[in-house]
């Protein structure tokens, strides 16, 4: 397990089993925030400059440049340092300070193009990156139209398929550029044909139709000032649904203080829409979600009471309905439910050998 480079150690990441209420489906968590830089996007990252590589558009000490929110530019920035390219991030104030520090401790150089102004510029920030990029004579990785930013997911699908074979009824991810569920869903149906995937944006982003509107999950979703990103693939999306804030917000919250899982916002929305799915769907359903990073760079936002109240997103219905949705390991139990032992989030060596249900 000796590696030489950190981006070998991308990939592979667990599967963790929610404690769903009874007589709900299976809900199991892709959990990529245990890939370098905490995030799915360090696949795509890898994967945009190895195939710019291969096409020889990168030349050695060549430099990078990408328009992100934060996750992508991480992954970048971690690629660049590693085989020593320049980049430079173009981003606005929608991020959040911890992605845009992890950049800057990569080395990373980053311009941003939305000077006092707060929240989301998307439109100003790829047409700022791709400015930049011809002013500098760089290699614009673009994200939202480069085909190497789904081919970079291709492997999860494998890896999804290795460890549950067809039993994998629905895959629910973020939809933000679109690459994750274009690229892993799209492979995972070729091997999975009755797979259903489902997508799942913010209340006020317009890749799935509805009316624009501000919404403070970063990362995820399309605004309607700008264009819907190329490489979104929605022949391989069956449904595309909307989360608020409150509730994508509040199941970060609720995981977390509950079963110490954290994780970043727009994974609490996938989470969430999942859960809904699985009470609904019954117990012979398997459903795997992509969370695509961690909570830890939410600290100031999401798990912040001060910001929280001030931007009105507390929800206690919302709380109540995750409390219905999800059980509660008691006190002490290690593992135990009241209707006999179980292990929350592993497998049993008994569970290690069977599949996690017979069709």
């Amino acid at each position: 397990m000796i590696k030489d480079r950190v981006s070998d150690l991308i990939g592979r990441t667990p599967l963790l089993r929610l404690a769903v209420a009874d007589g709900a489906g299976t809900v199991l968590l892709k959990m990529e925030q245990f890939n370098p830089t905490g995030t799915a996007k360090i696949r795509m990252a890898r994967n945009m400059v190895d195939e710019a590589e291969a096409q020889g558009l990168l030349a050695p000490g060549g430099q990078l440049v990408e328009a992100t929110s934060g996750n992508t530019g991480l992954g970048l920035a971690l690629i660049a340092a590693e085989r020593g390219y320049k980049f430079t991030a173009v981003v606005d104030n929608h991020s959040s300070v911890d992605k845009l520090r992890g950049m800057l401790a990569y080395g990373a150089e980053l311009l941003n193009i939305a000077g006092d102004e707060e929240g989301l510029a998307t439109a100003e920030r790829y047409a700022g990156a791709r400015r930049f990029a011809a002013e500098q004579g760089a290699f614009l990785t673009a994200q939202d139209s480069n085909q190497g930013n789904p081919n970079g997911y291709r492997p999860l699908a494998l890896e999804l398929y290795d460890d549950l074979g067809e039993d994998i009824d629905y895959l629910y991810g973020a939809v933000g550029t679109g690459g994750s569920l274009s690229g892993a869903g799209g492979l995972l149906r070729e091997l999975v044909p009755d797979l259903k995937i489902i997508g799942v944006e913010p209340v006020g982003s317009v890749n799935f139709g509805g009316e624009q509107a501000p919404y403070h999950q970063t990362g995820t979703g399309t605004p309607e000032v700008s264009e819907i990103c190329d490489v979104l693939d929605y022949d391989v999306i069956d449904e595309g649904i909307k989360v608020s804030d409150s509730e994508a917000f509040e199941t970060c919250r609720y995981l977390a203080r509950n079963f110490g899982i954290l994780i970043g916002g727009s994974a609490g929305g996938v989470v969430y829409k999942a859960l809904e799915r699985a009470r609904s769907a019954g117990p012979e359903t398997t459903i795997v979600v992509l969370v695509c990073d961690g909570g830890e760079r939410y600290l100031d936002t999401v798990f912040n009471d001060e910001w929280m109240a001030d931007n009105g997103l507390f929800d206690a219905q919302v709380v109540d309905r995750l409390a219905s949705m999800l059980r509660h390991p008691p006190v002490g139990g290690r593992g135990k439910s009241p209707d006999g032992p179980r292990l929350v989030g592993a497998h049993s060596q008994r569970e290690r050998t069977e599949p996690l249900r017979s069709r």
